[in-house]
């Protein structure tokens, strides 16, 4: 069966199958029928969005499926999706429903569902849902112009008093005890969920804050902006000689420091500081580090100096969960900027992630570029083709030629990685070696060669 759900939920253009109203009210229908067979019982789903302006809409479709199957739900309005997967473990519910494509354009959303661990869903309820989608798709029409829903604002109260838990978690037991006088911040917001969010918990905690790119009207998300890209954010935080620049991304699932001198610090190097920072309080357990196949050789490299141990899973935070867990790690992430602590939450949480990093620095006294001392990146760079198909790259002889002649160019001082995007038709290439020149030659020539087998 075709797959709807990827690494990171369902994703894909609002307004379009799967991110239409009928299929969406289906999603939310399947997953309170799955969920009332699972409990035995009425099921309770909270919910959440992201800032773009087909959010809205896609929530009342969502609510609307969910009460046809019977299913009750409490709405916190636009909330981070860490703050969603909070809300479903403490209040408690059964399960979280997130509506945000992250880090993608206005025009994509999407859907993630949580379970009340915390956790994504478990892949069987979600073959189970598409299962009835597929099957929804029989009987009726999707088009770019089903029926049109009115956007319904949730309860005030409600959506206050729901975000207001999250906030408070975050500053009475992430922010315990830790003081930000004196710290100043530039927090850039992604124009995404937490524009008001990240502003109230640094400054409950006593930062001087100043905030960009947090007026949002529903198309400006990720937009020259966030994690994605980060230059103004520099430029902010050199012009007011600012502590730390923040960067979140739509959602804020992710954040990207930049240092005092305006450097950016990436998810590897936010875990080469955490992981010293545990390690010296013994709180790296089995002093292991997750991260994934694309963080750079640089960091277990360093690492190995540290005598930290650096494991490696799929792209997705999904997967170094999976191993964190497996492990009993305390300590994983993304270059991207996912981090997890899987003691505070197994949601990668931008929120908690700074609040650490805010911890890091303060107790040892150091500006953020010291403490990225020791680590040193090799050159990288990383190059997207869009595909028609995303064809396993062993079956198409010219790229597996390609890939061969690029490993053995670069010996032992360098790493190829081929692989696909979990939530585009992106076929990404990653090179890493001592030169940069050498590495972009490679990039370039694997590139033309994917382009031509398998390009749009």
């Amino acid at each position: 069966m075709k797959k709807l759900f990827g690494t990171d939920g369902m994703r894909g253009e609002a307004g379009s199958f799967p991110l239409d109203a009928v299929t969406i009210e289906t999603v939310g229908a399947s997953l309170a029928r799955r969920l009332t067979e699972k409990l035995g019982r009425t099921p309770s789903i909270v919910i959440g969005r992201d800032t773009r302006e087909s959010s809205g809409w896609l929530e009342q479709a969502l609510v609307a499926g969910l009460l046809r199957a019977g299913a009750t739900s409490k709405s916190a309005g636009v909330i981070t999706t860490p703050g969603v997967a909070f809300l479903a473990r403490t209040l408690p519910a059964d399960a979280g429903v997130v509506i945000s494509a992250s880090h993608n354009p206005y025009r994509d959303n999407g859907i993630k569902i949580f379970a009340p661990s915390g956790r994504k869903l478990d892949e069987e309820t979600e073959r189970l849902i598409e299962s009835d989608v597929f099957a929804q798709t029989n009987t009726v029409l999707l088009t770019n112009t089903d029926r049109p829903l009115r956007v319904v604002e949730p309860e005030a109260d409600e959506a206050h008093d729901l975000r207001s838990r999250y906030a408070d978690f975050l500053v009475d037991e992430i922010g315990q005890d830790l003081s930000l006088r004196g710290i100043s911040l530039v927090i850039d917001c992604a124009n995404g969920a937490a524009f008001k969010l990240a502003p109230e918990v640094f400054e409950r905690l006593g930062a001087t804050v100043a905030t960009i790119n947090n007026q949002p009207d529903g198309r400006n998300i990720n937009l020259g902006c966030g994690a994605l890209n980060t230059e103004a954010l520099q430029a902010e935080v050199v012009k007011r000689n600012a502590n730390l620049g923040v960067a979140f991304d739509g959602d804020a699932d992710r954040a990207l420091f930049v240092d005092e001198n305006g450097r950016l610090v990436n998810g590897d190097g936010s875990l080469w500081v955490l992981a010293r920072y545990l390690k010296d309080r013994h709180e790296l357990t089995h002093d292991t580090v997750v991260a994934t196949v694309m963080s750079n050789i640089g960091l277990e490299v360093a690492f190995q100096s540290q005598a930290i141990r650096l494991v490696r899973a799929d792209v997705g935070d999904k997967y170094v969960l999976e191993e964190l867990l497996r492990l009993g790690a305390s300590l994983g992430g993304e270059q991207s900027g996912h981090i997890i602590f899987p003691g505070l939450s197994l949601a990668g949480d931008g929120l908690i992630t700074t609040l650490r990093m805010l911890r890091a620095m303060t107790e040892a006294g150091k500006a953020l570029h010291e403490l990225t001392e020791g680590f040193h990146t090799f050159p990288q760079i990383l190059v997207n083709v869009e595909v028609k198909v995303k064809q396993p790259f062993v079956e198409v002889a010219a790229i597996q030629k390609a890939a061969r002649e690029v490993e053995n160019e670069l010996g032992a001082k360098g790493r190829l990685l081929l692989r696909y995007s979990g939530t585009e038709p992106l076929a990404r290439i990653m090179i890493e070696g001592k030169n940069q020149d050498e590495i972009e030659k490679h990039a370039a020539a694997l590139a033309g060669v994917i382009q031509q087998t398998l390009g749009v």
